[in-house]
């Protein structure tokens, strides 16, 4: 009896043995931020931490920057440099616009001899209803803007390029992305927008792979307002920042993803200022209301 009795408490003992130890799980989570560098732009476009701006609350105003810059006049056919020899400097805004007339420009990032990390081809049916307002990424300096214009010698246009502060344009940008979605290679994604919206917030990025894509500014069937082609050499060292002004009615924003399958892109496309809605101006566009 007290040797089946021992037997019983030796075999629940050798049982105990075996009970594989208590570890604590460490949570790992893949995100976009994972690959990050500090840079002076927000790396992370999956959550917003403000809503649209709304009768110029908030945020540095577009014409505020044109009021306090000194714009460079770009004749037709002629080619202006800005050179930024400050390594601090991480990204600068590149502001163009017209009297009224077609914008047609080019618009390169140089570092080094011959290396364009960054490139932009930019055209604006009307450079004075619709500016162009961009933020590219400049990090380890020194670097070069150069803009041409490669439009007619009866078309001028003027631009402003100025360093971007940690509260500047790109910062704007990034509070009001409410959300980020991928768009695979040779895809697409269209973004209508309400008469109230006067302008629009675009960031688009990689996780570290070239950038190629194509904005386009559509009202109505395949009537092009802006249209800006876009190729970076790395999309998550310099992502691109933008502003489309969208006056009027039946605006809608498209995103294409020029590059093939194996190089996917984050686009976030928010509404980036709200007017009020009811002083946009009748362009025979009737949505959504009776004749």
């Amino acid at each position: 009896m007290k040797f089946s009795a021992a037997l019983a408490i030796a075999a629940l003992t050798g049982a105990n043995a075996f009970v594989a130890p208590q570890t604590s799980r460490a949570a790992t989570q893949l995100a976009m931020s994972d690959y990050s560098v500090n840079t002076s732009v927000r790396d992370n476009v999956d959550v917003g931490v403000g809503g649209p701006l709304s009768n110029g609350v908030g945020g540095r105003d577009l014409a505020e920057i044109w009021d306090n810059s000194s714009p460079v006049i770009v004749q037709g056919g002629s080619l202006r440099t800005w050179s930024f020899a400050n390594p601090a400097i991480e990204s600068v805004q590149v502001l163009l616009k017209t009297e009224g007339r077609p914008l047609d420009a080019d618009v390169e990032l140089w570092q080094g001899p011959d290396n364009t990390p960054h490139k932009m081809r930019v055209y604006v049916e009307d450079g004075a209803l619709r500016t162009f307002n961009a933020v590219i990424g400049t990090p380890r300096g020194p670097n070069t803007v150069a803009i041409r214009n490669i439009g007619q010698l009866e078309f001028p246009l003027d631009a402003v390029v100025r360093p971007d502060r940690d509260d500047g344009l790109a910062a704007n940008i990034a509070s009001v992305a409410q959300r980020s979605e991928t768009i695979q290679g040779g895809a697409l994604r269209t973004y209508p927008f309400d008469p109230s919206v006067d302008s629009v917030a675009i960031i688009l990025k990689t996780d570290g792979r070239p950038l190629n894509a194509r904005i386009e500014l559509l009202q109505g069937p395949n009537n092009n307002k802006q249209v800006v082609e876009l190729y970076t050499e790395d999309g998550l060292d310099r992502p691109f920042f933008a502003i489309v002004e969208t006056p009027g009615s039946g605006n809608v924003v498209r995103v294409v993803n020029t590059a093939p399958v194996e190089f996917p892109l984050y686009a976030s496309v928010d509404a980036y200022r709200v007017g009020g809605g009811i002083d946009w101006p009748d362009d025979g566009l009737m949505i959504g209301r009776a004749f």
